[in-house]
């Protein structure tokens, strides 16, 4: 049997391709880059523990559970330090811990009487009829307020997305919400009966799911799937054209100025949407993978910062904390990395990984790293009260990091669609198509190879 093509050895990739090989059908995977990991990223140095990308995923389904099981990971997984669970948001120009029940909620000084009162009124509105296709906000405004919007989730989806919610659609950006509004009626509700479902299914929510990491970052398992892979994993090797044959895809190949072309059974694309956009399709009639290059990627760059424990005053005692756009700050969040992790850190100081750019502020990203530093220590001086100099410093920038699932974004999920319809044996998969966290991208390379063996067979 011809080998099925892998496109990208990011986490979905990687994912797909050691599926497939378990289930005996051989992989070649080809990475354009010199790495495996796509924007999973993690360094030593210095003693410190730096994620560029990612820090954790978070264990939403058994199938992630399976992966790390069969990858022979599960002496070197870890799951964050149950001490560590408050969550910050920034209000007032200083970190208040979000209420994690309901009473927490009505006595908590993050949202005023008006916001709580609105609350209570969220179960009584009605549901949304589709006249047209919402944002985030505009959901958000409808049921829960403007208080809401600019202090919760303007966070939240900056957090998440690095995104806008005025220009995130909540039928793709976040679709089990939306699904909850339409079949409960209710966003509490939903939240209520829906938990009951997930149990039943046993799947939690990325809100309730555990998050896990290994010793050495989560560069741990892109490196451990390359590993198993072997010799089906070609590097520096980047794909320039597609070829729709009788009995499957031909694949050209571009290394070292060379050109060259291989045959497989089928193509799996799981490489970013804006890589795929530039790769030729010569099939019968007009067909292009042009229109992925429309979806949009704002730039973030992620900044790593050690300090002495001793010069930071805030406790540290949680996952991290997010930062509305209102409370005019340059960063859009940083995470307490070494408060979720053991070994992220040298004994007596502590690792902050912090986030700057995305849709709020994309020209922030590109600046200087010096700047880029200053700036960050800025913000970080007075909201986790940090005096002294870093002991630690670096930064990555990501051109074009997170793909954003705006309004009008079904159109791409329907070009998909009809793509792998009318061109059999080509298939899409990766954080453009099922969801952008980790724990997405390996759930969707794993439907992939499902998908890919049924399609073989």
């Amino acid at each position: 049997m011809k080998s099925v093509a892998i496109i990208g050895a990011g986490i979905t990739g990687l994912t797909a391709a050691f599926r497939l090989q378990q289930k005996q059908i051989p992989v070649t995977v080809y990475e354009a880059t010199h790495r495996v990991g796509g924007v999973i990223q993690s360094v030593r140095s210095k003693g410190y523990l730096a994620e560029f990308g990612p820090n954790t995923i978070l264990e939403i389904s058994p199938k992630i559970t399976d992966l790390i099981r069969q990858a022979g990971l599960e002496k070197r997984l870890l799951y964050s330090d149950e001490k560590a669970n408050n969550r910050y948001l920034v209000r007032y120009r200083r970190t208040i811990a979000m209420p994690s029940s309901p009473g927490g909620f009505f006595s908590s000084k993050l949202f005023t009487a008006g916001a709580k009162f609105a609350l209570l009124r969220e179960p009584f509105i009605r549901r949304w009829n589709n006249a047209y296709e919402e944002s985030v906000a505009d959901l958000v405004l409808r049921r829960l307020g403007r208080e809401f919007l600019d202090i919760a989730i303007d966070s939240l989806v900056a957090g998440i997305y690095a995104g806008d919610p005025a220009k995130l659609s909540v039928q793709h950006a976040f679709p089990k919400l939306y699904a909850l509004e339409q079949r409960y009626g209710s966003l509490i509700r939903g939240h209520i009966f829906g938990a009951r479902e997930r149990k039943r299914r046993a799947e939690v929510s990325k809100q309730d799911a555990k998050k896990i990491s290994f010793d050495e970052g989560l560069q741990v398992l892109p490196d451990t799937l390359q590993a198993r892979l072997g010799a089906a994993v070609h590097l520096k090797t980047t794909v320039t054209a597609l070829t729709r044959q009788t009995h499957g895809w031909q694949v050209t190949l571009g290394m070292g100025g060379e050109e060259r072309n291989e045959q497989h059974a089928a193509v799996l694309l799981a490489a970013p949407a804006y890589r795929l956009a530039e790769i030729a399709l010569k099939t019968e009639g007009i067909a292009s993978l042009q229109p992925l290059s429309e979806i949009n990627y704002p730039p973030v760059v992620s900044v790593v910062l050690g300090f002495r424990r001793s010069d930071v005053a805030h406790p540290l005692d949680g996952f991290g904390m997010l930062i509305p756009r209102v409370e005019n700050f340059h960063i859009l969040g940083t995470l307490f990395s070494s408060s979720l992790f053991p070994g992220r850190a040298p004994e007596g100081h502590v690792t902050l990984t912090s986030y700057a750019g995305g849709m709020r502020n994309p020209s922030l990203a590109s600046r200087d790293p010096s700047e880029l530093y200053a700036l960050t220590l800025q913000d970080l001086r007075v909201l986790l009260g940090i005096t002294g100099q870093p002991t630690f410093q670096n930064c990555v920038f990501y051109p074009r990091a997170i793909p954003q699932y705006e309004v009008g974004y079904g159109r791409f999920k329907e070009f998909m669609d009809v793509m792998e319809t009318s061109q059999p044996g080509l298939f899409f998969a990766g954080h453009y198509r099922h969801g952008i966290s980790i724990s997405d991208s390996l759930l969707s390379g794993y439907d992939a190879a499902d998908r890919i063996e049924a399609k073989l067979k």
